[in-house]
């Protein structure tokens, strides 16, 4: 592997992940998190006689030949403040985080001018294998060499490397992430607020329920900073979260009011602008019932009950509105945003389906009173990201994820089943007749 040392500053759980696979593939690894958690990881890691585990990032920074930053996005710039200036002579710095802005604003800040800057982020949680996934890589300030070298390290993931700018790369989170968060954060306020466990309701369970359920969980089971900082600290997500909620609503106005024909003609007009040119009905789904309905975390009724899907409705409008097409941006897109696209794609290419959601919204009370706690959460959430409040984010989504944490464990171990079983399936459907790509 060469004698190249890989620093990792920031021991979550990205962080453990990136020392595992690094020092797996034969890495040194120099690691480091808060002093209180340090003899916890030199326990947890004293099985790895090429990791070893400091008492803080100073030791770290003037040890490593390339150093990551795998920490917080809100607090990158005091971190990178507190130990940039220890960075070993000639080495490459770069960052795990979600948001590229702040973290490349700390780095030209307080790095020293002979460190070089490659960062990264790998576009999936640290449950998920990183065989296959994209995995950004950012030259910033950096000659060919340190990209080569982080290359190197990085390819013992197995996942496709992708290169962005960081403006770049924060636009692209913004399109594929902020939105999609936002639609599964606001449907967990709304069962939190009905006091429902959606998975205990008939009309909840099967098929696009199922990826809906699943994947909300997935999400409050998560910490709470991992979203708030996509939002928040993210140049692009705040006018994008904040289109979703004003799709949410104007689409919930014209069901109430009965107005068939707008209604009708708004959700016909972003299908054409999201799905029209870029799919045609003789290609096949991302999404089969065959797959949504093996998901299931309860009794799958004996018929299925209409639902209007709001959430579905207003984030393809919400695509029409900005301008946004997310194919375009399969290349770098996480699990949870191909599967939220598929189900989308789903409703919207079955003529029959699409025209039973503006039927259930214009006629069915059914989903009513969950739709009105919906339209108010991607309101609230938009307002909170809006004002950059992060406590007020942190306050209101661990409210929602102390709800629902009971079926945390179950639901991960669901998920993860489910988005393997779907990406083997997706990826099938690449390879000709003879496997070939």
């Amino acid at each position: 592997m060469g004698d190249a040392v890989v620093g990792i500053i920031g021991m979550g759980d990205m962080g453990k992940m990136y020392a595992r696979r690094i020092s797996d593939a034969g890495w040194r690894v120099h690691a480091c998190d808060i002093p209180e958690k340090y003899d916890a990881l030199t326990e947890e890691f004293a099985s790895r006689k090429n990791v070893t585990v400091f008492q803080n990032g100073h030791l770290v920074s003037r040890s490593s030949d390339w150093i990551m930053y795998a920490v917080e996005a809100k607090n990158i710039d005091a971190i990178v403040a507190a130990y940039g200036p220890s960075t070993k002579t000639g080495a490459v710095v770069g960052g795990q985080t979600s948001t590229k802005a702040p973290e490349i604003a700390a780095f030209e800040k307080h790095l020293p001018l002979d460190v070089e800057i490659v960062s990264c982020h790998s576009l999936h949680g640290p449950g998920v294998n990183p065989k296959g996934q994209p995995l950004v890589i950012i030259k910033h300030r950096a000659s060919q060499k340190s990209v080569e070298l982080v290359e190197r390290i990085l390819s013992c993931f197995d996942s496709k490397f992708v290169y962005l700018s960081a403006e770049k790369h924060d636009r692209i989170t913004a399109d594929t992430q902020a939105v999609t968060h936002a639609a599964f954060l606001s449907m967990g306020s709304a069962w939190q607020a009905n006091n429902q466990f959606p998975w205990q309701i008939g009309r909840y369970v099967g098929g696009i329920e199922n990826v809906k359920i699943n994947l909300m969980l997935r999400i409050y089971s998560n910490k709470w900073h991992v979203y708030a900082g996509l939002a928040i600290l993210n140049p692009s997500a705040r006018a994008q979260i904040r289109q979703y909620a004003e799709s949410v609503t104007e689409l919930y106005k014209l069901m109430l009011g009965g107005e068939r024909k707008e209604l009708t003609d708004r959700i016909h007009a972003a299908r054409a602008a999201v799905f029209g040119k870029q799919r045609k009905d003789k290609e096949e789904l991302l999404l089969q019932d065959e797959l949504l309905d093996q998901f299931s975390l309860g009794e799958k009724p004996p018929e299925r009950v209409g639902n209007n899907q709001l959430s579905l409705l207003a984030m393809v409008d919400c695509w029409w509105k900005l301008e946004i097409v997310p194919y375009d941006h399969m290349i770098c897109s996480t699990p949870l945003f191909r599967l939220w696209l598929g189900i989308t794609e789903y409703v919207y290419r079955n003529e029959e389906l699409l025209n039973e959601c503006i039927e259930t919204a214009l006629q069915d009370t059914t989903f009513r009173s969950d739709d009105l706690e919906f339209t108010f959460a991607a309101r609230d959430w938009s307002e909170r990201v809006s004002l950059g409040h992060m406590d007020g984010y942190r306050e209101k989504f661990e409210k929602i994820q102390t709800y629902f944490s009971p079926r945390f464990a179950e639901a991960t171990k669901v998920g993860n089943e489910m988005i393997k079983t779907i990406e083997e399936n997706l990826n099938s459907r690449k390879k000709g007749p003879n496997g070939a790509l």
